[in-house]
């Protein structure tokens, strides 16, 4: 069971931004920008694209209203959709905002957010839902 299958269950606490049948969306822990958002599907499988065509599909549907609100909230020039995915082996889509093309570098130290502050960003996205 992968650590996005154990916050799924409920198993490890998270910041929750939205659920449906399929999804899971909350935010990462270990942020590049503030806002920054994981879509998750609840079927197990490593990579995105091995992922079957009605789940890519709906993703992507999960995941609009979602990053429309990220957008509310954290004004930027876009929400970039990034598929890296090696760190852990369940496929993901991370929502961030960015206002440049260097705000998705991974390589980049991650931001450090208190609790308060991940519970007022969700706060937030979640108002904008």
């Amino acid at each position: 069971m992968t650590i996005f299958s154990k916050i799924i269950a409920g198993d490890i606490p998270s910041y929750k931004i939205a659920e449906s049948e399929l999804f899971f969306a909350f935010l990462d822990i270990a942020p590049l920008q503030k806002g920054h958002t994981l879509v998750v599907p609840k079927v197990e499988i490593d990579k995105v694209f091995d992922l079957p065509s009605n789940y890519l599909a709906e993703m992507l549907v999960f995941a609009q209203p979602i990053a429309k609100a990220i957008e509310t909230c954290f004004p930027c020039n876009r929400i970039s959709m990034v598929t890296v995915g090696l760190e852990v082996p369940h496929a993901h889509l991370h929502l961030i905002p960015i206002n440049e093309a260097n705000d998705i570098h991974f390589g980049q130290p991650k931001l450090s957010l208190t609790a308060e502050e991940f519970k007022a960003i969700q706060a937030s996205i979640l108002q904008h839902l």
